[in-house]
């Protein structure tokens, strides 16, 4: 088995991971609003907001981190096809 095939299957896992944490960083804060909260009634509003945003920020490194994983999966795909291109010359 050659690298060509590894590499598109790494590539391949990690775009899947990145789109499955996308869309559960979707889905997670989907029910965030952004607003302010100025009497002591919403106290029960504030305390649900803030717990959506403590998830939404608990999972935002994750998300980060798979973008970045992807990113740097492409580059290394471009530059083998580019090495090899190079090589035919």
């Amino acid at each position: 088995m050659g690298v060509l095939p590894i590499l598109w299957a790494v590539w391949g896992l990690s775009f899947v991971f990145m789109a499955g944490v996308t869309i559960f960083a979707a889905r997670l804060g989907r029910n965030e609003e952004a607003q302010i909260f100025l009497a002591d009634s919403s106290q029960h509003q504030e305390s649900d907001q803030a717990a959506i945003a403590e998830r939404v920020g608990r999972i935002r490194p994750v998300k980060t981190a798979a973008w970045v994983l992807v990113g740097v999966m492409t580059a290394v795909v471009v530059a083998y096809y580019a090495i090899d291109i190079i090589h035919q010359f």
